[in-house]
């Protein structure tokens, strides 16, 4: 007794609290003197044992995780919390889920930054997590075999307690907390094999439903700190520009108004009430400088993209086999070119964050997709270090990559600075929308040559497009070296730009989706020009694939009537180096009746597209009905590896239909002036109920880890209905939305 009790480490207070739970009876242990083990910093006076980043289990067996990626209505929530239950052998229901803290340990692996985003949460966490849960479990597993003194082969770890399959008797987990925390912590875990699966898989009931039906879920709009006050901010007109005097003293009459001023971003007003902030908000009169672009239409932006795409033949990006030699043999060539336009988040909730800075911290309440780059953008516009920042996320109303830029937060952080109050900022959905980071507008130019015999033997794409990074690298860059004086933030930036490809990774936002092409010609090339207008531009749902896929299918599409050829098996036929492509574009095929009768006036289109290491491929049936397109059907056949939570999985392949097919039909952010046309939902227009088509989603079985799945579903959707329509109308469509 002595001997065991000495080689686990196990104090004497906790071997007595073990020993009496286990048997119901009472087994002293003594320890020789100098013999007592070390203070475990994992476990707290209450006996709760902190087993890792992820995971804490209480004395009295409550199980905590501790989501390291954000919940936007994606089910990362319910995703994280299956896996860890899976490894730990508990109901996802029986954990508990809290926000993460800015820390180390909870960097995307992918991107060395605290960020959700990419579609990779789990498939970034899925051995991560498990891990942790499979350790946690073979810890308490050992601590039980001590208290029964019985051979580890004796106990079983189920549903939050660890029996002894000899006795029968049972410890709860929090029971042996305290002893399992000094177990040595297995640095390879056993993972359960499929075929153990209680969860993964099988888990459907999403988790953070309950709270969203009752309205208990805190979503930053909701975020409540005593003393604070509200503020609003009015920024230029005109895209980038800066204000150039202003006169508040009406504004400053208002009750409850506490104070105007000029900010970096405009001019802000605070006041005890939002609708008080607002409504002084009218009264201030501003005159702008209104910069540099205030003649940019978007006219002039694709003008500029042209004359770009003449003078710049870009990097090239993909170059295989000779497509100049293929030209030249041709014995004839197809060339078009396509257009999108600029297209704004559009979340449900507009930007809002909370913010108290004081002499010595910030605290920060922000929906926020992004917690370490939100640090970086209070510190920049106060006097504090990024260690002194403390953010607390909160549930996130949609995100679509809006929410990992921080202009919002960083201008809560300023009014806060400035007033020594603690603000809450809301975004009107005017100001949403007219002041987004949107995904680009760009312009594509296509080629393609063709033999004798009618065979496509050249493919060329040439892409005119700006670079995401040049936007995001501002916050990215110091928030991934938290450390650095300020003043080094914009040089980080610099150098950051400057080492694509060698200390950091290559930009490839504007030509991913396009330079993977899989079809097999034997002379293809890809090149890139870069060309930016200035207008603010993100992340969007999808990023790059979802225009890219858009150009892509569409040519494909193209080059399938040009050779007189049906679109699937023009497709299927240039596949053969891509299995995976083939097989998921034959399963829509098939549950779409592919070839099969349709209704009068009904047609259909087909795209398949790889992103985020996923496949999926649509097929769109619509009709055209005076005048304009209304789809019926979209069926979806997705392979995304093993699947985790089938509903879910289902639910972001159809929300990212009905998102594409919002952009597909009706997304336009245009220039005038300078100025952003677009206010609101009835010039932004939504997809609304009754124009929402029957979607059908197949899932391919697989034992592969698990791929991204919230954006995949977009892009081939816009590609799918514009062949449609050319299927219905003879007309081909080449820049989005899609107008007949």
């Amino acid at each position: 007794m002595i001997k065991q009790i000495i080689e686990t480490g196990t104090s004497r207070r906790q071997f007595l609290k073990a020993s009496v739970t286990a048997g119901g009876g009472f087994s002293l242990g003594v320890l020789l003197p100098g013999c007592a083990t070390f203070a475990d910093k994992s476990i707290s006076e209450n006996g709760d044992w902190r087993a890792n980043a992820w995971l804490e289990i209480t004395a009295d067996s409550n199980i905590i995780f501790t989501l390291d990626r954000v919940e936007m209505g994606q089910g990362t929530s319910t995703g994280l919390t299956t896996l860890l239950a899976e490894e730990l052998d508990v109901p996802p229901k029986d954990i508990r889920v809290k926000f993460a803290p800015v820390d180390s340990a909870y960097r995307n692996p992918d991107y060395g930054l605290q960020m959700t985003g990419g579609s990779n949460s789990i498939s970034s966490s899925w051995g991560q997590i498990r891990n942790a849960g499979a350790s946690a479990r073979e810890m308490l597993l050992l601590a039980a075999s001590q208290v029964f003194k019985g051979p580890l082969s004796q106990c079983q770890a189920r549903d939050g307690k660890v029996t002894n399959l000899v006795s029968g008797k049972t410890l709860m987990y929090g029971e042996l907390a305290a002893i399992a925390a000094l177990q040595t912590v297995p640095s390879n875990p056993k993972l359960k094999s499929p075929s153990e699966f209680r969860y993964i898989g099988k888990q459907n009931k999403r988790l953070d439903i309950e709270g969203k039906v009752f309205g208990t879920t805190e979503y930053g709009i909701d975020t409540e700190v005593p003393g604070m006050v509200y503020a609003v901010v009015s920024r230029s007109p005109v895209i980038g520009g800066k204000v150039k005097q202003f006169d508040a003293r009406d504004a400053l009459q208002i009750k409850g108004v506490i104070d105007v001023f000029e900010m970096h971003s405009g001019v802000a007003v605070v006041a005890e009430r939002y609708w008080q902030a607002r409504k002084a908000q009218l009264l201030v009169n501003i005159e702008w400088d209104e910069g540099d672009l205030a003649e940019l239409s978007s006219e002039k932006m694709f003008s500029v993209f042209k004359q770009k795409a003449e003078d710049d033949e870009g990097d090239s990006v993909r170059n295989e086999g000779d497509f100049d030699h293929a030209q030249e043999e041709s014995s004839r060539t197809l060339e078009v070119e396509y257009f999108t336009p600029f297209l704004a988040h559009a979340t449900m909730e507009p930007m809002n964050c909370v913010v108290h800075v004081n002499a010595s911290e910030a605290e920060v309440w922000a929906p926020t997709q992004a917690p370490d780059l939100a640090r970086i953008a209070v510190a920049r516009v106060t006097d504090l270090s990024p260690s002194d920042v403390k953010v607390h996320g909160t549930a996130i109303g949609g995100g679509f990559g809006r929410r990992i830029t921080q202009d919002f937060v960083e201008e809560t952080a300023e009014i806060s600075y400035h007033t020594n109050r603690i603000i809450k900022l809301i975004w009107s959905r005017e100001e949403d929308t007219q002041n987004d980071w949107y995904r680009p507008a760009t312009y594509h130019k296509f080629k393609a040559t063709f033999n004798d015999t009618g065979s496509v033997t050249g493919w060329h794409h040439h892409i005119v497009a700006p670079n995401l990074f040049d936007w995001f690298i501002r916050d990215a860059a110091p928030a991934q070296y938290p450390w650095s004086p300020k003043f080094t933030y914009g040089i980080l930036g610099s150098v950051g730009l400057a080492m694509q490809g060698i200390a950091v990774p290559d930009d490839v936002t504007a030509t991913e989706g396009a330079v993977s092409v899989p079809y097999k010609i034997a002379n293809l090339e890809v090149r890139h020009t870069h060309a930016d207008v200035g207008v603010p531009i993100s992340f969007w749902r999808s990023v790059g694939h979802s225009q890219n896929a858009f150009y892509v299918e569409s040519f494909v599409d193209e080059l399938a009537h040009e050779t007189g050829t049906d679109p699937f098996e023009f497709r299927r036929n240039l596949l053969s180096d891509h299995p995976q492509h083939k097989k998921i574009l034959e399963l829509v095929a098939e549950k779409a009746d592919w070839g099969g009768s349709l209704p009068k006036g009904v047609f259909r289109g087909i795209a398949v597209h790889k992103s985020f290491k996923t496949y999926a491929a649509q097929v769109v049936e619509l009709s055209i009905e005076n005048g304009q397109i209304n789809v019926l059907r979209v069926v979806c056949a997705v392979d995304c590896g093993t699947v985790v939570n089938p509903d879910i999985v289902k639910a972001q392949i159809e929300g990212g239909i009905i998102f594409a097919l919002t952009a597909a039909l009706y997304g336009e952010i245009s220039v005038k002036d300078g100025r952003i046309q677009q206010s609101n939902f009835h010039d932004y227009q939504l997809l609304r109920i009754n124009e929402t088509p029957k979607i059908e989603v197949h899932i391919l079985a697989s034992n592969e880890a698990p791929s991204g799945i919230g954006e995949p579903g977009v892009p081939p959707l816009a590609p799918a209905v514009a062949n449609a329509v050319f299927a219905a109308t003879g007309k081909r469509l080449r820049s989005l939305p899609l107008k007949l």
